[in-house]
């Protein structure tokens, strides 16, 4: 199981920049919004797209998709570990909670 963040943990990570975000739910819906700064990568393309959108294997990232019962950010974060990424932790509350908390979203 992949570590958990708080969405105050996540907010404070993104404002001083030492975190690299990524959208589980990727194509039209992060195009409609997204957490700020975050790269879309999604469960089918992580063995082809990882090396090259997150090629730190021990920089700080951090997964989200919509919602708890959305499962696309743990198994994004589950197979960014076993490729031997180091500080992967998961926001499992998603992308709803934050908009909720009237947090800045970005679209494409």
């Amino acid at each position: 199981m992949t570590a958990l963040i708080t969405r105050d943990e996540l907010k404070a990570a993104i404002d001083e920049g030492r975190v690299t975000v990524v959208d589980a739910l990727g194509g039209q819906y992060h195009a409609q919004q997204h957490l700020p700064g975050a790269v879309p990568l999604v469960r089918a393309d992580v063995d082809r797209l990882a090396p090259s959108l997150l090629p730190d294997l021990d920089a700080a990232i951090v997964t989200y998709c919509s919602n708890p019962a959305c499962p696309n950010s743990g198994q994004v974060a589950d197979r960014l570990t076993a490729l031997g990424y180091t500080d992967v932790r998961t926001y499992r509350e998603g992308i709803e909670d934050w908009a909720e908390a009237g947090l800045p979203l970005e679209s494409a």
